[in-house]
């Protein structure tokens, strides 16, 4: 145990890390030694300590090129989704104030975005939750006999692919993932000209119908597509522009256009192989790199655990690591047997026009059950908020299967509720019984009665 503290592991996710645990006998120093200082690695080094465990978090962020470092808390709160959430909402108000007009606000012109303003403000929120995690730790430390052994480093936003120093004015986002996609969208926001490359399809692994919704709002939105392309070349040019090379796979025809900035959205790699697992037996998938599990989160070998992104087959999101890490903490401490529960995990892309989901998609939900052995209930609606406004309202849409999806103003606020109702057990029938909130964009789940089968005009009119 005492190895691994002394031992600098470079980790760079949010919820990249590996537990390790023994009960204490005298031979070791700790009960619980955590590798990666993330949301779900800081919940269970809390949790173990509340319930008596002795425990050591281990947490290292090596700079990048460019000397980049950040603080405490992993991915999500430095560099994904706080800082993401507030430059998605920076946007947002930019469009509000469009709307406001409509709604009789004299605002003078002209209106521009600052950047380093909200960069700054941004920044200074996640310091202030850096600061919060290490007070909460040292708090533990007085009371639990928690113990903290970590390189802390200072808070950098830059983590997304881009200097925050100033605003760039041209953006390519390479890969269209939903980190990718979110950040298109913002950048389009604050008023950058953003194009996004899409190698095959948008967002892979989601309903793919609500996928082509939301980049169809993006395109009216304002960013630029350049579909079924790949990168082939970046070159600097002596004016320091990146000139970009790519070719369209259908026609395998070249084109070059220079930008000020690139943002590489194609996803992370674990760093497995920095702690010589191999030498412990630990089993990794080849492929992924990912550490494989079982469903109580032991690994192959006794006494060495894995959750949150470093788990094979496990969803890439901060809150299943932050409940995976404290149910484990109790298991471990053996105050519980409850396993984390990862079916119908809600989770919500910050796109311009957000979309929620909770349970299957369109697609696997045929893939299961066959076509003729699902039904879908769904929905064109328009936001009240829209009408005045003038908005386009043609991509709010909602539909329900083995599951809920929508897309829409506010849809992770909307989809928490409805995801607690799929856990207890919730059909299309009691979603009938339930009276909606009106006028609400929640209430038109509740009244969705058409069906795709059926071929019915599924738009929503009057109240």
């Amino acid at each position: 145990m005492a190895a691994f503290s002394r031992a600098k592991h470079r980790w760079k996710r949010d919820n990249l890390f590996r537990v390790l645990t023994r009960n204490l006998t005298g031979k070791y120093d700790y009960d619980l030694v955590v590798i990666g200082g993330g949301s779900g690695g800081l919940a269970c080094s809390k949790e173990a300590a509340l319930v008596g465990q002795k425990v050591a978090v281990l947490d290292y962020v090596e700079p990048s090129v460019k000397g980049t470092k950040w603080g405490l808390g992993g991915t999500c709160v430095n560099v994904g989704c706080i800082p993401k959430k507030l430059m998605h909402q920076a946007a947002l108000l930019g469009t509000a104030v469009k709307d406001a007009k409509k709604y009789g606000w004299q605002i003078p012109e002209p209106i521009f975005h600052d950047w380093a303003t909200m960069a700054e403000a941004v920044q200074n929120h996640v310091r202030s939750l850096n600061w919060g995690h290490r007070v909460q730790l040292q708090d533990n430390t007085k009371s639990k006999k928690f113990l903290l052994s970590i390189a802390l480093a200072a808070s950098c936003m830059n983590g997304i692919g881009m200097c925050f120093g100033s605003s760039p004015c041209r953006i390519i986002v390479l890969n269209s993932s939903d980190v990718a996609l979110e950040c298109a969208g913002f950048l389009t926001g604050i008023g950058l000209d953003t194009t996004v490359m899409v190698r095959s399809i948008a967002l892979r692994g989601f309903d793919q119908q609500m996928a082509v919704l939301v980049t169809d709002y993006m395109e009216a939105y304002g960013t630029k597509f350049a579909w079924k392309c790949i990168p082939k070349k970046v070159e600097k040019l002596t004016s320091g522009a990146l000139q970009v090379t790519w070719m369209e796979i259908n026609t395998s025809k070249e084109y070059q256009d220079t930008y000020d900035c690139i943002l590489w959205a194609v996803g992370r790699a674990p760093e497995t192989k920095l702690l010589g697992l191999d030498k412990l037996g630990v089993q990794i998938n080849k492929e992924t790199g990912k550490i494989i599990v079982r469903p109580d989160e032991s690994t192959s070998v006794p006494n060495i655990y894995a959750f949150g992104d470093i788990a094979e087959g496990r969803p890439e999101l901060t809150p299943t690591a932050i409940k995976a890490g404290k149910l484990l903490a109790h298991r471990l401490a053996g105050r519980s047997s409850e396993l984390m529960n990862y079916h119908s995990v809600a989770t919500t892309v910050f796109t311009p026009l957000e979309y929620g989901c909770v349970g299957l998609s369109e697609e696997e939900a045929e893939k299961r059950h066959g076509k003729d052995g699902i039904e879908v209930y769904h929905a064109f609606y328009k936001p009240l908020e829209f009408t005045v406004a003038e908005r386009d309202a043609g991509q709010c849409y909602l539909k329900k299967i083995l599951g809920l999806h929508f897309t829409g103003p506010n849809a992770g606020e909307l989809m928490q509720g409805f995801a607690l109702s799929l856990k207890c057990g919730a059909t299309y029938s009691h979603l009938l019984q339930t009276v909606g909130i009106h006028p609400t964009c929640a209430e038109e789940v509740i009244k969705v009665n058409i069906t795709k089968r059926s071929g019915l005009d599924a738009t929503v009119t009057g109240c």
